[in-house]
């Protein structure tokens, strides 16, 4: 729950509309030095207008230096970000053959599997020599290795289901399974605070769309009470099914899903639930399988369980879990899986070698001390940001921690500031956030040593008191008043 502070509502809302005021003088004075130039394209309606358009050039621009850093080096607990520099304010940015090393705060890599592994690595390489990187072809062609079947077969029985198809990309899995499952005639009742390939999925399926408040199990009823008493759109006719979809760990927020509670009332009226653990799927749980595990869900209770490769694997692509009949459903019908180029073989072999070390299949407890340690670091770099009086987002257990930043001139301030001092983070704004709640989305990892988050910490520290973001003091004064108190 963001505790948005009155005095930094304002002074947000008076910054965002200063930068709108003055950028709209700018492009007033632009339209009177360009109606004298002459244009090849008169008559042409402009493709980029709007205020999508406004944000982007006049604001998005001048602090464009802190989003789209390229790296030179694997994205472990260290990275190498390459240096860029800008001669005209920012528009445009040319990189160097400099590079810094960093302390990586950003990146989803939360079991360390995406840096070299003594299981993994040497796998994926001979994967590359049996397979080459790409099969050059659909699965439904001659792009089926027997890496993709073992994988399924993996991802369903470490998931908990029946069966799993594979896709190429994260983000294809949900915009284009969604219109697969579910079409006119249909309802979607999805999280107001759902990703944005769950928006375009459900957008595009034709099918009606309701949001349900973030998180609240109550209004989730409510919205399936009035939708059932009043079926669909004119004609009033029941609906040809339910979806109410949700995210396990909500990225921009750090929030786990109240499942339970969830899935009560889906099973009350009929509803089809469907999971997306993109940021939970091998993050959290004892075992590592996600938010079902940690907050003691049985996964037979959900019909369709999504996933990506991306995060806790190291790797790419994605993956739904649900009952042999909705897979085979999905095989004959998805055009991501009719006629998108297979995973990389590559790739397969990284997921499958990595939940490997997960279930301990590898002869080792490697999997077993990375969930503790990500846990443990998790729990660690949350609780003392806390302390600090930042004002975090989101739940214990979850590696994905944002801190409020707001006003716009701390975006950039909080980014270089942290750059400066050699550590990385990842700043978010507008269209990612709504435009008034901007943060930096701290993402932990179980290769971060003790060392590196105390360093992270002292910096971040540093930087939120220079920047001043530190909405919550009282948290710090609490904290110093019990360390007194132990130390009398």
């Amino acid at each position: 729950m963001v505790r948005l502070p009155y005095v930094t509502a304002l002074t947000t809302l008076f910054s965002y509309g200063l930068l709108f005021a003055f950028g709209q003088l700018r492009d007033f004075f632009r339209r009177i030095l360009d109606a004298r130039k002459p244009s090849n394209l008169k008559g042409y309606a402009p493709i980029c207008l709007g205020l999508e358009d406004f944000y982007t050039r006049r604001l998005y621009l001048r602090i464009q230096d802190c989003f789209n850093r390229p790296i030179a080096s694997a994205p472990d607990a260290w990275f190498d970000v390459v240096e860029r520099n800008s001669n005209d304010c920012n528009k445009t940015l040319h990189r160097t053959s400099k590079t810094t090393k960093c302390l990586n705060l950003g990146s989803y890599n939360y079991l360390g599997f995406a840096a070299a592994d003594e299981y993994c690595t040497p796998r994926v390489i001979e994967s590359l020599k049996q397979y080459s990187a790409s099969t050059c072809s659909v699965r439904v062609d001659g792009g089926n290795t027997k890496l993709h079947t073992e994988l399924e077969e993996l991802v369903a029985r470490f998931i908990g289901k029946p069966a799993a198809i594979l896709f190429g990309m994260g983000y294809v899995t949900n915009s284009a399974i969604i219109p697969t499952l579910i079409g006119k005639g249909g309802l979607i009742i999805s999280d107001s605070l759902n990703h944005n390939s769950i928006v375009n999925g459900a957008r595009g399926s034709g099918a009606t769309v309701r949001v349900f408040q973030h998180n609240n199990p109550a209004h989730l009823e409510d919205v399936l009470r009035e939708q059932i008493a009043g079926g669909q759109p004119r004609t009033h006719r029941p609906w040809k099914k339910i979806i109410v979809i949700v995210e396990g760990i909500y990225s921009m927020e750090g929030e786990l899903c109240k499942l339970p509670e969830i899935i009560s009332v889906c099973k009350k009226y009929k509803a089809y639930t469907y999971l997306d653990e993109a940021h939970s799927i091998g993050a959290i749980g004892k075992t590592g399988r996600g938010v079902c595990e940690l907050l003691g869900v049985d996964p037979a209770d959900i019909d369709i369980m999504m996933g990506t490769f991306t995060k806790s694997f190291g790797s790419c692509g994605g993956y739904i879990a649900a009952s042999k009949e909705i897979i085979h459903h999905l095989k004959h019908t998805c055009p991501a899986h009719i006629y998108a180029t297979s995973m990389s073989p590559p790739a397969v072999q990284q997921v499958i070698s990595a939940i490997k070390v997960i279930l301990g299949e590898d002869g080792s407890n490697r999997g077993a001390k990375k969930l503790a340690q990500i846990r443990e670091n998790s729990n660690f770099f949350r609780s003392e940001l806390q302390k600090m009086g930042f004002e975090v987002l989101g739940d214990n257990d979850s590696p994905v921690m944002p801190i409020m930043l707001y006003n716009p001139a701390k975006i950039p301030a909080f980014s270089r500031e942290c750059l400066r001092q050699n550590v990385a983070v990842v700043t978010v704004a507008f269209p990612a956030t709504p435009l008034l709640l901007a943060r930096a989305r701290i993402c932990i990892s179980a290769s971060h040593s003790r060392e590196d988050l105390i360093k992270g910490l002292e910096v971040i520290s540093k930087v939120g008191d220079l920047v001043g973001i530190k909405y919550f003091p009282v948290e710090q004064e609490k904290a110093m008043a019990v360390e007194k108190l132990k130390i009398q």
